[in-house]
């Protein structure tokens, strides 16, 4: 006997999918990238290099990230559109966190076009960043992206995309664990509702490090804790491409 599944179905699990793979695995690597600015211009400015210097980028790019963003950002806009919060009628947990998942995809989809369009393409007027992203400039990568966090009020709106991030990637990893059947039974569901929400702290307490550290050498840590930066001379100075 066929076994028919639903456009609606389908659309929902590939929607859950696209948000753990790929943009979870980029968003784990993009604070890796970020979190090397602990160390300085000088080494951040080679690992931005570094991703520059990857075959076939534009396909990545495109088919990896841009692609899958659109489409998980869109559809999980709609799916936001259809529900109905109930915390105020019934104040569980897990109701709030749902809550949460929803209001975080929303803000995100405005985050994530600001982020693309300002530091991928340099499109924002008025911003340092415009007619001048990190995109072709890794060598002044460090430099461009200090000056826009030199905003406050930009520096806190990255933060808050950061933290939402975070906990956006943590609860719908569980909410994929559950619905596809990996984490089974009201216990394991609950501890692995516990270690989703540590994930969340984790890569929001590294997220929101990563970028003080644009304008706090180290960031929030002690200077004792990250490696010295190159002298001031080679600082933001081009990268030459490696050959092979």
């Amino acid at each position: 006997m066929a076994i028919k599944m639903s456009s609606t179905f389908l659309l929902r699990k590939l929607h859950q999918l696209s948000g753990i793979v790929p943009l979870g695995a980029f968003f784990a690597v993009h604070m890796y990238t970020n979190s090397t600015a602990m160390n300085g211009a000088a080494v951040f400015n080679e690992h931005v290099q570094d991703i520059h210097n990857m075959p076939y980028l534009i396909f990545i790019e495109v088919f990896g990230i841009f692609l899958p963003l659109l489409f998980h950002s869109i559809y999980g806009v709609l799916i936001s559109t259809e529900s109905r919060p109930n915390v105020l009628g019934y104040g569980y947990a897990r109701n709030w966190f749902y809550f949460f998942q929803r209001a975080t995809g929303i803000f995100l989809f405005v985050f994530l076009l600001f982020h693309i369009l300002n530091l991928r393409f340099g499109l924002i007027p008025g911003l340092e960043s415009y007619s001048n992203p990190v995109a072709g400039n890794a060598h002044r990568a460090f430099s461009i992206v200090a000056a826009e966090f030199k905003n406050v009020s930009i520096l806190i709106f990255y933060i808050f995309g950061v933290v939402a991030t975070s906990w956006h990637l943590a609860y719908g990893l569980w909410l994929f664990a559950v619905d596809w059947g990996i984490v089974i039974g009201e216990k394991a569901q609950k501890y692995s509702l516990y270690l989703c929400i540590g994930l969340a702290i984790f890569f929001g307490a590294v997220g929101v490090n990563a970028a003080i550290s644009f304008v706090r050498p180290c960031g929030l840590f002690p200077s004792i804790v990250c490696e010295d930066d190159a002298p001031p001379s080679k600082i933001d100075a081009p990268v030459a491409p490696r050959r092979f």
